[in-house]
């Protein structure tokens, strides 16, 4: 891949879980970003250690050669806080335009069960029709809000949320105006279809607005646990559902490959939240960019 057109960054999920806490509370900011560094990352999202003034957030990643590349933002249109949101919405771009980003990254989380204790394989929520378009329109004014600031909103498909298939992809896609993205999270299409062609899929058709790329890998075995057991998407990450890149059982050659044939331009972020007590986060992320290396060419 063309080093000159994407950037590789690393989120801090990996050191300090914003959905749970208690995983590396013992981790700070300043070892999080020194060992993102170390392992040779250019980027970082935000977590929940950042401090959100960019007057202290610049000099300790500058110190480091990072940037933020993103964050992620929840929505609740579809649950009818469109003001609530935009207005939340706008002090994150601010945020975000201050840090020199480009994206950021939304989560429609209206009936969303990825924090709560439902079985992740069957408890879903799925939209009628009037939430939908609640969803539309609000995802269309927040492409409009950033546009002005020369960003770029993009839909980040998520696990336990009402866009999580590729049906449901589709549908949110040919619904929003163009200027409305995708965030491609390759652990969570595995994770929602357990095959590789469907990552592939999503990832041909929607190339062209594909804003930002998480790369995350998926272990089949603890997937498997996660349906017998009826375990809750924490639950599943706390066993180790997720991993980096390299880690797990998707094919990224071929991901890579067809990246880099129709040029793509921007991020890809190995995004793998995993228990750092159980996987030391500097350790994964060296494996990480050694298989980056070795893969992508980069």
């Amino acid at each position: 891949m063309n080093a000159d057109k994407v950037k590789l960054a690393i989120a801090p999920i990996g050191w300090t879980n914003d959905d749970m806490p208690e995983l590396g509370k013992e981790n700070t900011f300043q070892q999080c970003i020194s060992e993102m560094a170390l392992a040779g990352f250019q980027g970082s999202e935000v977590g929940s250690q950042y401090p959100r003034d960019p007057a202290r957030l610049k000099p300790a990643l500058a110190m480091r050669g990072l940037q933020i590349c993103n964050a992620w933002f929840s929505t609740y249109f579809a649950d009818g806080q469109k003001e609530k949101t935009l207005q939340e919405f706008d002090i994150a771009l601010d945020f975000l335009h201050e840090m020199g980003a480009k994206v950021i990254g939304c989560s429609e989380q209206s009936g969303s069960i990825q924090g709560l204790p439902n079985p992740i394989s069957t408890d879903k929520v799925h939209f009628n029709d009037t939430q939908w378009q609640r969803t539309v329109e609000g995802y269309n004014l927040l492409a409009e809000r950033a546009g002005k600031k020369g960003m770029r909103v993009c839909l980040h498909h998520h696990m336990g949320t009402a866009i999580q298939t590729p049906s449901e992809i589709d549908r949110f896609m040919e619904s929003v105006h163009p200027e409305v993205g995708l965030l491609f999270d390759t652990g969570h299409i595995y994770c929602s279809e357990r095959n590789q062609a469907a990552i592939l899929a999503i990832l041909e058709k929607y190339l062209p607005r594909i804003f930002h790329v998480h790369l995350k890998d998926c272990r089949d075995t603890v997937l498997a646990c996660v349906d017998t057991e009826k375990l809750s998407f924490l639950d599943g990450v706390r066993r180790g559902m997720f991993t980096v890149p390299g880690d797990g059982v998707i094919e990224f050659k071929p991901i890579f490959d067809y990246l880099d044939k129709m040029a793509y331009q921007g991020w890809m972020v190995v995004e793998a939240e995993q228990d750092p007590a159980k996987a030391n986060p500097l350790e994964y992320a060296l494996k990480a960019r050694k298989y980056l290396r070795e893969t992508a060419g980069i």
